[in-house]
């Protein structure tokens, strides 16, 4: 006679998960335990001073005692001293517009079966979040719960008074827990005293022509990419412009990075700090890459950065290549590489809009110095894509700080209508 199937073998796993889960501890540290704030920075206007610090992965995991990162949460700690004689209103949708409420970020991380330990999570995330209402003359102190922003993260404190003033603070803080590439570079040291060149406006436009049109392998032997792009200005307000712009630093490749690329390859994934392939400009590898994700790691816009010994006005001059990544195809060189969108000019004129918008430009300008490849006999990089230009660079002035639209300058050296 058939028996019935001993059904204990079913449950088991439930009952091995209630087991694990009932049973998970919950052991938040106290803040002064954990050393996130040695990264606090502070900025003060107008009797309002505003501290900011973000705590890291790992010590986001210590101080509220569950992964916020691996659930998308990343706690933003904020100081605000009101030393007006009247009330003053932080605007957290000022910071970031999909911010999760303090109840959110604790019930995206709750334990299964665990109701206890669930709602000593919620009490303490409520505790430790920033309330809106400063009175004058007081102190309040707390966390915001944004989306992960890994590398720099960075974001404005808006501040709203009584009769209707804003302060506005802007932040960029590096945050630990990301490995990226441009700080492997030093670049105090890629030029010597002797090597470093000053110019004026015309012996700028002159030195940009006279650069390489296009990147190369490593040997120098065959061209690649087109150096489309020109950029002025200070690392650090070259960094902050992009970032305020919604560009991502790059990782650099190692086992973990490889691992995310290739999960995010295979699935489809926005991984949105992947790796690029070293192309060679003055002989090295890019000293910086940046990239604007679109949703897979199969379409982003990517672009890469050298310092050159140029300097025009006490600026640095960094030559770079942008392009539009549209797909993944395989080829013999690479196995796998992404295609790029063949209008590498739409690409490079992409950009000049997007800072533009963002508020992170000054001026702007077309030089010659890459060369013509029309459509009909295009270019090819390294991996044998094919591309067409007008053969003009885009020069960019940029600013760390916000610049007003209608302020914004056009440079007439060349123009791309008459290209």
């Amino acid at each position: 006679m058939f028996k019935p199937m001993n059904k204990w073998w079913m449950i088991l796993p439930v009952l091995f998960t209630l087991a694990v889960t009932g049973c998970a501890t919950y052991n938040p540290r106290p803040m002064d335990e954990v050393p996130f704030l040695d990264r606090a920075q502070t900025q003060y206007e107008n009797n309002v001073q505003v501290t900011a610090a973000v705590p890291s992965a790992e010590e986001s995991k210590k101080l509220f005692g569950v992964d916020l990162y691996e659930r998308g949460v990343q706690p933003i700690w904020l100081k605000i001293e009101n030393k007006d004689k009247k009330s003053i209103f932080f605007l957290p949708v000022g910071l970031d517009p999909d911010y999760f409420s303090p109840i959110e970020a604790a019930y995206v991380n709750h334990f299964t079966f665990s109701t206890p330990n669930n709602d000593d999570m919620t009490r303490r995330f409520l505790e430790r979040g920033k309330g809106m209402y400063i009175a004058p003359g007081t102190t309040r102190s707390g966390f915001v719960y944004t989306p992960v922003d890994e590398g720099t993260k960075g974001f404005n404190v808006d501040i709203l008074g009584e009769d209707h003033e804003v302060r506005t603070f802007i932040f960029f803080i590096n945050v630990p827990g990301l490995r990226v590439d441009h700080h492997q570079v030093d670049f105090d040291t890629l030029y010597s005293e002797d090597e470093i060149m000053s110019y004026d406006a015309d012996g700028l436009r002159k030195a940009l022509e006279n650069l390489p049109c296009c990147t190369t392998d490593k040997e120098g032997k065959d061209q690649g990419d087109p150096l489309n792009i020109v950029i002025i200005g200070e690392g650090e307000d070259l960094l902050h412009a992009f970032v305020r712009s919604g560009w991502d630093e790059t990782e650099t490749m190692y086992s973990t990075s490889a691992l995310k690329t290739a999960r995010s390859f295979i699935f489809g994934g926005e991984y949105r700090y992947s790796p690029v392939s070293g192309l060679y400009v003055f002989d090295r590898p890019q000293d910086a890459a940046l990239q604007k994700a679109r949703g897979t790691i199969h379409e982003r816009n990517h672009l890469r950065l050298w310092l050159t010994p140029m300097r025009f006005e006490g600026k640095p001059v960094w030559i770079g290549q942008i392009s539009r990544d549209i797909g993944v195809r395989f080829t013999w060189r690479t196995i796998t590489t992404h295609k790029i969108d063949p209008d590498v000019d739409e690409t490079r004129d992409f950009l000049v809009q997007d800072l533009w918008y963002s508020h992170g430009l000054l001026k702007n300008a077309y030089v010659k110095g890459v060369g013509a490849a029309p459509i009909s006999e295009p270019g090819r990089n390294l991996t044998g894509d094919p591309y067409f230009t007008d053969g003009l660079r885009l020069v960019l002035w940029v600013s760390g700080e916000p610049v007003d639209q209608e302020d914004v300058e056009f440079v007439d050296w060349e123009s791309p209508i008459t290209h």
